[in-house]
């Protein structure tokens, strides 16, 4: 068996910083590395449906967010299989299956589930349903359970995301053990691939809040214009006790430096801040007192716009043909089918449920009641 990636994000808007260090910008290396065998990345239209029920125009609108956003980061078509969460009709039948070897209570330990009924106001923080909601949907309680057909579909080996994620892989690798202790060796155990670089797992809102977050509004999109990111670098969070110049500063908590942390590369220094040789040297300044936050803004900006700026041209080129874009997405998800069908007929099999082609069966059972 192969090495195979798996992965995906859901289209409930355009995908921002956090989403490209987080997993986007390492998708990319992968992909061009040829280490693994085969890729998969897809739009996961049916979980976010799961919070967006009522408004299934949000997500119908932002696949082609998603999409384009893929293909401007550098995602390619020819290496990667990119689908439609929702064009795999058989992911949603093995839900059905992973759903028996789950218990209501181990749904309820997830730390990543507790979090995202809290931020979406299902429950407050003592666990009690939110005054204003009407309680958690059963498909948003359960999409670890689907999340999981996802990665099993493609025995996947490896899942590149981000550390919030780890309880989600977790409860993968459970339902995994359980079926194949229970049916017979069908599915693969996934590993975590986290970004490298501790400051990509969870980037920071822009405000200083503990995560990038759409539904927060405290985000960099990427396809944000050079004017736009310029305005949310500069309202950027920074040292709250850093009133002047002189102050000494706090690198920890500072928005500002962990954003720095997340992008800056070998050269930047060079090119937009030559009186540093490195991070390290900005650091020490800005502890020490006499280093502005607004200079180390300019300085993020300029490292930002870089990284940006071949993202937006390469987008505004597939923007110009979008039934090409819809055409990679209806290839892609009729490649990724044949390979989702191919495994639930194993585990059909498996569970002893393919009637119509087991012939032991048929023949025992027409000698039991015909002699």
């Amino acid at each position: 068996m192969g090495r195979i990636i798996l992965t995906g994000d859901r289209p409930t808007g355009k995908l921002h910083l956090g989403h490209y260090v987080g997993s986007l910008r390492n998708r990319v290396v992968l992909q061009n590395e040829g280490n693994y065998d085969r890729m998969f990345v897809f739009i996961a239209d049916v979980q976010a449906l799961t919070d967006n029920a009522a408004n299934p125009e949000k997500v119908r609108q932002n696949i082609i967010e998603v999409a384009l956003d893929y293909l401007s980061c550098g995602l390619d078509p020819s290496k990667v299989t990119i689908f439609i969460q929702s064009m795999i009709p058989e992911l949603h039948e093995m839900t059905q299956f992973f759903s028996n070897l789950v218990t209501v209570a181990r749904l309820q330990r997830n730390p990543t589930v507790k979090t995202e009924i809290r931020m979406r106001g299902f429950q407050d923080e003592n666990g009690q349903e939110a005054a204003f909601g009407s309680g958690v949907p059963v498909g948003f309680f359960t999409y670890p359970i689907s999340q999981a057909a996802d990665i099993c579909a493609f025995k996947a080996t490896t899942v590149p995301v981000g550390e919030d994620q780890e309880p989600m892989l977790e409860q993968c690798r459970e339902i995994v053990r359980s079926f194949n202790s229970t049916y017979g060796e069908v599915l693969v155990e996934p590993d975590i691939l986290l970004p490298s670089n501790l400051a990509c797992r969870r980037l920071p809102g822009t405000d200083g809040k503990a995560k990038m977050s759409k539904s927060l509004g405290n985000c960099i999109y990427l396809s944000d214009d050079p004017k736009e990111v310029e305005r949310k670098v500069k309202s950027m969070f920074t040292d709250p006790g850093h009133l002047k110049v002189e102050d000494p500063g706090k690198i920890e908590g500072n928005t500002v430096f962990s954003y720095l942390d997340a992008f800056v590369e070998e050269g930047d220094f060079e090119r937009f801040l030559p009186e540093y040789p490195n991070l390290d040297a900005l650091k020490d300044h800005y502890r020490r007192g006499g280093l502005g936050d607004m200079k180390c803004k300019k300085f993020l900006l300029a490292v930002l716009q870089d990284r940006l700026e071949p993202i937006r041209e390469r987008r505004h080129t597939f923007e110009q043909d979008i039934p090409g874009v819809y055409d990679i997405l209806r290839k892609g998800s009729e490649a990724a089918r044949e390979v989702a069908a191919k495994t639930l007929h194993e585990m059909k099999a498996a569970m002893r449920i393919n009637y119509f082609e087991d012939e032991a069966l048929i023949a025992s059972q027409s000698k039991k009641y015909n002699g």
